[in-house]
């Protein structure tokens, strides 16, 4: 019941910046603001998934992968049910399929999330 879109990706030089969205809809997640958390993955060709950063959709903590640290900026917009990644000073090694997911609990792990978008792509050159 929850249909989560990605869009912001594509081609960037090293240092430079991007922003992802991540659209939301569905019944489930209107009605799931107390319990919800949204977070953002990547997965490079041939390595696993890896978590990036994650937000409680009520109140707004926040928890980020020590790669990304300083540099990326987690967001959410409620009324607009859209969640941002704000993605400054790139580098070649952020290059990967970004993913957003759902869920009810506030983990960096892949498999605790219920819902996930299809993918956008987000490729830096050095």
């Amino acid at each position: 019941q929850v249909l989560l879109v990605e869009s912001g990706g594509g081609l960037v030089q090293a240092g430079g910046s991007l922003r992802l969205s991540c659209t939301a809809s569905g019944l489930i997640f209107s009605t799931s603001f107390s319990t919800l958390n949204m977070g953002w993955f990547r997965q490079a060709p041939g390595k696993e998934r890896e978590f990036v950063a994650l937000i409680k959709w009520i109140g707004g903590s926040t928890l980020y992968a020590e790669a990304v640290r300083g540099r990326f900026t987690i967001s959410r917009d409620r009324a607009k049910s859209t969640l941002y990644l704000q993605m400054n000073s790139l580098k070649p090694e952020d290059t990967a399929v970004y993913y957003c997911a759902s869920g009810v609990r506030q983990t960096p792990v892949p498999d605790d999330y219920d819902y996930w978008g299809q993918g956008t792509q987000v490729t830096v050159s050095s």
